[in-house]
């Protein structure tokens, strides 16, 4: 029998097919669009998923302050802050940070999600958020990820 014919392939950063998809988030859930795109830049949903290596896709995430909330969390919902000051803490409402930078709602959903240590840093640098339908990214030509269909 030959063994060497049952080695497992692992992909790596090299031999990952990185594609660039855009998401909309008109109408989406914050909690449930983060799960899915986090999902999508750690490459869960390709076969050749290797944990320990960045083999997931880009993401462009357009429309940000179309999001919504379930319940009452867009007005019970905090973000706390430090600015490293005594009496420092800083606290926003979901709906205050909605108001004042809808992407950054979103980045923070995602990150959380993500692993906390250099791949996670480096899966969040796959990910572009923008308020709005214009992007940056048109040079890569971006395919349209439809989350609703997506598992």
């Amino acid at each position: 029998m030959d063994t060497l014919s049952y080695k497992t392939i692992s992909a790596n950063k090299e031999t990952a097919d990185k594609k660039w998809f855009v998401v909309d988030a008109e109408g989406q859930t914050v909690g449930r669009l983060a799960s899915k795109v986090s999902k999508v830049l750690r490459g869960k949903h390709k076969p050749n998923y290797t944990p320990h290596a960045d083999c997931g896709d880009n993401v462009i995430v357009i429309n940000a302050e179309k999001v919504s909330f379930s319940g009452t969390k867009l007005v019970d919902k905090e973000y706390i802050r430090y600015t490293g000051y005594p009496g420092g803490q800083r606290i926003l409402s979901a709906q205050e940070q909605l108001e004042k930078n809808p992407s950054r709602l979103i980045e923070k959903a995602v990150k959380g999600m993500l692993p906390k240590n250099t791949l996670g840093r480096a899966l969040y640098r796959n990910l572009k958020v923008y308020t709005g339908t214009e992007h940056k990214q048109e040079a890569q030509k971006p395919e349209v990820l439809n989350l609703d269909t997506f598992k």
